[in-house]
Order: C-alpha cells, then sequence, then structure tokens
C-alpha cells in the first residue's frame, strides 16, 4: 500500500472541520458566506480558524474591521489543502459509486489490442464498472521496473515458463489472398507460391518455414515483402500485393468478412503464442486479479 512507511505528524494534520472552514473563508472571502456553506455559526467558523492557526503557529488572516484578509502563507497554505480537499473528495465519490474501483494500465501488442482484446473489453468494463483499463500499445518488450505498467500482453516465442504469466493461446498461421489475387494465381499445391510475392511479419521471420512444413513442403521460397505490423500486411493483401500469412484469429475475421480467402490448410501450428505479463509487485492488485480472472474465462471459452 502507498504511505506505509511515511510517518503522519499530528500537529501538520488538522482535523478536518479546521480545514473545511479555512477553505471556506479562503473562497469565499467572508466568514458568513463561509458558515452558510458549511451550516455552521459565523462564530463557529471563527473559532474554527482560530483553532487552526493556533495549531500552525502562526496568524493566517489579518483582520480589518469584520474582514478576514489571508496572509501571504496563509494563500501558499490554502493551494496545498484545496487540492487536497479535492483529493479526498474524489476518493470518496469513487469509493461509493465503485466500490471495486482502480485502474490497470495495460501494454498490449497493436493488432492484438484492436482486432482481439478491443472487441471484448466492453465485457469487462459491464462486470467490473468500477476499474479503467488504460491501454498503451508497445512492439518492445516491457521494462516493468521503469516503465508504469501493471501488465502487459505480449508474443511469447518460445514456451518458456513464467510464474507470473497467463497463456492465452498458441498461434497458428493461416495464410490469405485476396479473391482478385487468387483468381489471377490460382494457388492448389505449396509449389504454387513459387514466384508470388510472400509477406512477411518483422517480428515472426520463421513463419512461413513453419506454414510450408505444416503443408508437407520443406522449404519456403526466399524473398517477399517485410513489414512490421499485422493490420499492414492484411491491407497489402486485401489490396492484391501479395499472400499474407496472419495468425489464425486474425484471418478468420477477414475471411468471415470477404475481405480475404484462406490459402490451402488452414490454422497450421505456429511457434510461441500469446501472454499476460506482469511483475511480481502486482501479482496481488485487485484489478490486475480481476482482469487476469475474466480474460482467462475468456479464452477457455
Amino acid at each position: 500500500m502507498h504511505g506505509m512507511n511515511v510517518m503522519r505528524i499530528r500537529r501538520y494534520l488538522p482535523n478536518l472541520s479546521l480545514l473545511l472552514a479555512f477553505d471556506g473563508v479562503m473562497r469565499h472571502g467572508s466568514v458568513t458566506a463561509a458558515a452558510q456553506e458549511l451550516g455552521l455559526t459565523q462564530s463557529t467558523v471563527s473559532r474554527l480558524v482560530q483553532t487552526l492557526e493556533e495549531q500552525m503557529g502562526q496568524p493566517l488572516f489579518s483582520r480589518h474591521r469584520r474582514r478576514l484578509v489571508p496572509t501571504q502563507g496563509a494563500t501558499r497554505y490554502h493551494t496545498d489543502i484545496s487540492a487536497a480537499l479535492d483529493l479526498i473528495q474524489r476518493g470518496g465519490m469513487s469509493l461509493i459509486a465503485n466500490p471495486e474501483g482502480g485502474s490497470l494500465d495495460l501494454a498490449v501488442l497493436p493488432t492484438f489490442g484492436t482486432r482481439w482484446l478491443a472487441p471484448r473489453l466492453p465485457g469487462f468494463m459491464a462486470r467490473h464498472p468500477g476499474i479503467l483499463v488504460n491501454l498503451t500499445t508497445r512492439f518492445q518488450p516491457v521494462a516493468f521496473a521503469t516503465e508504469p505498467f501493471d501488465a502487459a500482453i505480449i508474443y511469447r516465442p518460445d514456451a518458456d515458463p513464467d510464474p507470473n504469466s497467463l497463456k492465452l493461446f498458441d498461434e497458428s498461421l493461416t495464410a490469405c489472398a485476396s479473391p482478385a489475387f487468387l483468381k489471377a494465381h490460382p494457388i492448389d499445391d505449396p509449389g504454387d507460391l513459387a514466384g508470388l510475392v510472400l509477406l512477411h511479419l518483422q517480428t515472426r521471420p520463421q513463419a512461413w518455414a513453419d506454414w510450408f512444413r505444416g503443408q508437407g513442403r520443406g522449404a519456403a521460397p526466399s524473398g517477399g515483402m517485410v513489414m512490421d505490423q499485422f493490420s499492414m500486411m492484411i491491407q497489402a493483401a486485401i489490396s492484391g500485393l501479395g499472400v499474407a500469412l496472419l495468425p489464425d484469429y486474425l484471418a478468420r475475421q477477414e475471411i468471415a468478412e470477404g475481405h480475404l480467402l484462406p490459402v490451402l490448410r488452414p490454422a497450421v501450428p505456429g511457434r510461441g503464442g500469446y501472454c499476460l505479463v506482469w511483475p511480481g509487485s502486482r501479482t496481488g492488485s485487485r484489478p490486475l486479479v480481476h482482469f487476469r480472472n475474466w480474460l482467462a474465462a475468456q479464452v477457455a471459452g
């Protein structure tokens, strides 16, 4: 918990009623208006302000006839007190409105976040309306020690076990091309891809080799175009630039919408898969626990 090692010194932490009276006088410029807002008598507000002055060991107002004029110190003090009261008020409102509240800062692969996670997130928000999920797209691994993320969804090319991770699913591969491209270049055998433009993802250098093995062929043709995002590869294939090799979860969407057609055997096993990872220090975070359990249910069925 934040602040566990901070010593609270009572002298510098006046009673809330003193601070509310001081804040009211500062905002309204008069004891009368502050008393009306707080539902107190003027004498009570004056006494609360005097008690605060005694606790702070200095005057906060100079008194001119019936007016209170704040000192320079009081003006500076009120800036901090006003911000603190706002924070306390927001905290109370959040607790009452969202007893399970909190936030989850999540790093996610761009296309995975857009095409797989985002369409499912409304379900999580409906179950946990008090939890705010903040998404940041990332290609590179997250350094939890220096970056403000609670968790990340990553592609892991190996099956290295990690106690601070949740496996989502393995990556399987489906080759796709546009209907017009396949009409111009019929593909009935892996050998028919020779001479065609194969679209590669920068982070999956062995993907086409895996796909050809899955089709019963040992070697993939050399060459092709390299891209750094699946979304770019999808658009290139739709435009008839070549044959894209996509994770099956992406390919199924494009095939269902009629943008692309599968090439030969679909869903060939690839290497690695997708997983949620988090730093050990966040394991017990309630927002993360809820999100982790929800994700597990999503991939289970």
